[in-house]
């Protein structure tokens, strides 16, 4: 399946991001070669990772046997909440380059705000460096509310080109999406598909999947597509893999899209960026 079937957006900085791509969160190092192959062979060239889930090699191994030319990919990784600050935060970009075995990014994002540290004004400044000279092409924030991304805005005068957070049906995330519109941040769903289990079992997805053609799962992440977000489902499925790369060929009405949107009860399955 060619990969040039995925539409890419274009953020606030020039550069675009495809706007499906893989993600491999809490996949083993051992088996995340594997998973990101299979991912390659699906059609995906965008892959998601970060410090913390410590599979970064796992992916540079992947990425090394594949073969595929490096302009082609698009590799996001992020700093730890223990990393962050001036130093340590260029230290851990150099870290993640290293075990990926890359040249540059193309792009690094703080994975939590963690308010109480006060520390990601600092941090982003760090990113913002690390980006002029060249090492990454862009640069974003994960997990940060309306209010984190204004105190970056104030005191920096840099806007973040994307913000991944946790969204799905049960948590839309409205008022984080409206102030990416209206801001130029590109939302990014993590867990988009709420850890699978209750929210794939709703007969409204199943009902509107039917009239379709497709499972609950392409359904949800067709929705992720319409709503303008980038979407980064992860499995370690090859099956589930190629299933949602599926996802090009049908279009939800409006009136599917309400109907999933009405699911929100704004419920995580991760922590409150406020208090983490």
């Amino acid at each position: 399946m060619a990969s040039n079937t995925v539409p890419n957006i274009t953020l606030n900085d020039g550069n675009r991001i495809p706007q499906l791509g893989f993600g491999v969160f809490q996949v083993p190092d051992e088996e995340t070669q594997k998973a990101v192959e299979q991912a390659f062979e699906a059609g995906y060239r965008s892959i998601d990772t970060a410090s913390l889930y410590r599979n970064e090699r796992g992916v540079g191994a992947a990425i090394k046997a594949s073969g595929l030319p490096r302009e082609q990919l698009f590799i996001t990784s992020k700093v730890w909440n223990d990393a962050q600050g001036r130093e340590k935060t260029a230290r851990s970009f150099e870290e993640s380059l290293e075990r990926l075995g890359l040249d540059y990014l193309d792009l690094f994002l703080i994975h939590w705000p963690v308010p109480s540290q006060g520390l990601y004004v600092e941090t982003w400044q760090t990113l913002a460096q690390i980006r002029s000279e060249g090492r990454v092409k862009s640069i974003g924030v994960s997990n940060f509310e309306p209010a984190h991304l204004d105190r970056l805005r104030a005191e920096t005068d840099i806007v973040p080109a994307v913000n991944q957070v946790e969204l799905h049906p049960y948590l839309t995330q409205q008022a984080v999406r409206d102030y990416g519109k209206a801001n130029g941040v590109v939302t990014e769903s993590w867990s988009p598909l709420a850890k699978g289990g209750d929210l794939l079992a709703e007969p409204v997805l199943s009902e509107i999947g039917q009239r379709h053609g497709k499972s609950p799962a392409q359904v949800v992440i067709r929705w992720h597509l319409q709503l303008d977000c980038v979407v980064i489902p992860k499995t370690v499925t090859a099956s589930r893999a190629r299933e949602n790369f599926d996802v090009f060929g049908f279009e939800l009405t409006d009136a599917d899209l309400k109907a999933i949107s009405a699911l929100n009860r704004d419920h995580r399955t991760g922590p409150d960026p406020n208090n983490f």
